[in-house]
């Protein structure tokens, strides 16, 4: 789940909340970080402007990393098109 608002900035911020009791292992709660930081800098451009916060539920360290990224892409580019349409 990825919760967005508006920052008044020419930047985006990003907040992560992967918890323990969803990803039991240290070791799966980093990986998905990773993952989640590394999405969110190759898309930084498109989500201009937005504070970000990145939930992670249950069942997420069940996906790899590609299936991972592949999610977090479709948020990207959905918060940009919301965040682009006049309300």
């Amino acid at each position: 789940t990825v919760l967005a608002r508006s920052n008044q900035l020419d930047n985006a911020r990003l907040g992560l909340a992967i918890a323990r009791k969803h990803v039991k292992l240290a070791v799966d709660r980093n990986r998905i970080k990773r993952v989640i930081r590394e999405s969110f800098r190759h898309n930084r451009q498109q989500v201009r402007g937005l504070d970000l916060v990145v939930l992670g539920k249950a069942g997420t360290a069940s996906l790899s990393n590609k299936q991972l990224f592949s999610s977090l892409e479709s948020h990207w580019k959905r918060l940009a098109e919301t965040k682009s349409t006049p309300s």
